[in-house]
């Protein structure tokens, strides 16, 4: 019965999501020895650490969270990748690397993940919402934006078969406090890489370095059709505050994120642009959902209908 149930699960994963490598925890919240349960594609899955520190992920049977374990006696594995932090499997076939952030390696920058959030809508939903500069005065008032500064100016947006992926450049907002280490307003200009279907990197001007950018990214889980995990990550460029301060300052606006999100519907994206109305600011959504259709992601989406 087991096996019938898992095949029916995978059934109702399109193929290029069964073959994407997806986050599913930070690397240093991974105990060793230890089960770590959670939840992807609707499927249990459990992961450990063995005595070397590398993670082990497996579809889970009778393991419950906090038992210990013998990796060592996990046979059955699935893929493991880790990377910026945080530790990635797949059901399927993924490619050999996971997409470039090359800000990461950089060796004056704080990196750090930022938590981890459960979200009650699917994990496109979440990433349309990360894209979305039309919210910051309205959610995030005298931080990401304030009125009477509203307007989304014009900004270009591109998908790239090349990198397979959708990036919106020339993004410019003002911001009372673009970041913790900003002392004034100021405009902050942005770049957008949506280098996987559930992933989304954002770069903005640096307060501390203006001829750089700081990195913040949000890698989604999908746990089920209409429920996800954000798992986020800094790469600052800040000489003057705490990791946990930076922690505390995106985890706030996160928070803020979280009820205007879940109050969305559908939970599921709709891929067709026109089942909702669009705006000028929505044109990187757009490139977004067209893109998705275009790789043939079902999996947290309505498809627009044949």
């Amino acid at each position: 019965m087991l096996a019938s149930m898992l095949n029916t699960l995978t059934s109702a994963i399109d193929p290029t999501t069964h073959d994407l490598w997806q986050v599913i925890a930070a690397t240093d919240e991974v105990p060793i020895g230890q089960v770590q349960t959670t939840l992807l594609l609707d499927t249990p899955i459990a992961l450990t650490r063995d005595r070397d520190g590398l993670p082990v992920v497996w579809r889970r049977s009778n393991e419950q969270q906090g038992d210990e374990i013998d990796a060592e006696t996990i046979l059955d594995r699935l893929p493991v990748i880790t990377g910026y932090g945080y530790v990635w499997t797949s059901f399927g076939h993924p490619p050999a690397a996971l997409f470039p952030i090359p800000e990461y390696a950089e060796a004056d920058r704080k990196n750090m993940s930022c938590g981890s959030i459960g979200l009650h809508v699917s994990a496109p939903r979440a990433v349309e919402n990360f894209l979305d500069m039309g919210h910051f005065p309205y959610v995030h008032t005298d931080i990401l934006g304030a009125e009477p500064h509203t307007e989304v100016k014009e900004y270009d947006v591109e998908v790239s078969e090349e990198r397979d992926e959708v990036l919106a450049t020339r993004c410019k907002f003002f911001q009372p406090r673009a970041a913790l280490s900003a002392t004034e307003g100021m405009e902050v200009e942005y770049v957008y890489r949506v280098p996987h279907p559930f992933c989304s990197v954002l770069y903005k001007s640096s307060p501390e370095a203006p001829d750089r950018r700081d990195v913040i990214a949000i890698f989604l889980q999908p746990m089920t059709q209409e429920r996800c995990r954000a798992h986020l990550l800094q790469s600052m460029i800040d000489s003057t505050s705490t990791i946990t301060e930076l922690r505390r300052f995106q985890q706030t606006i996160f928070g803020q994120d979280k009820p205007i999100l879940e109050n969305q519907y559908p939970k599921r994206l709709p891929l067709d642009p026109r089942a909702e109305t669009p705006i000028r600011a929505d044109k990187s959504a757009i490139a977004y959902r067209r893109w998705l259709s275009q790789k043939g992601i079902t999996y947290g989406t309505i498809p627009v209908a044949s």
